[in-house]
């Protein structure tokens, strides 16, 4: 199952948004309010999803101002990978639009369990960007 957030539209350049989103110490800005007990460092962070579950992310692949890998350690209740696509904006170099993908291998009854809450992320993770960066 691949779900894919709305895009970022966002009003600074890849570099920039790129170096926040290389320490997990801002990805808490990012998450929706049902995530507590956020603890991180800059290469990885934990936090528990209220009445799902406990999880430990870390960064599994960062090609510099382009995309950003992030995927779960230990044993998650659900294996997934979440990467955040930066690519320039249309109208100018100094702007960035961010699109978040979450991509697993569920069965079909994970899935449609999964489905909202991993939809909600995504688009509540692009929102946010669009906050911190809007225009």
């Amino acid at each position: 199952m691949k779900l894919t957030s709305q895009p970022a539209l966002l009003n600074a350049d890849r570099q920039t948004v790129y170096e926040f989103l290389s320490d997990f110490n801002n990805f808490e800005q990012l998450m929706p309010e049902q995530i507590v007990n956020w603890q991180s460092d800059k290469e990885s962070c934990s936090f528990t999803i209220k009445g799902m579950a406990d999880l430990s992310l870390k960064y599994n692949r960062k090609e510099p101002f382009h995309t950003i890998e992030v995927m779960p350690v230990g044993k998650p209740p659900i294996n997934f990978t979440l990467t955040i696509r930066l690519e320039p904006g249309q109208q100018e170099e100094r702007k960035t639009t961010g699109i978040i993908e979450i991509d697993s291998n569920l069965n079909p009854m994970m899935a449609m369990i999964a489905k909202r809450p991993l939809e909600n992320l995504v688009n509540a993770m692009s929102k946010k960007l669009n906050e911190i960066f809007g225009e």
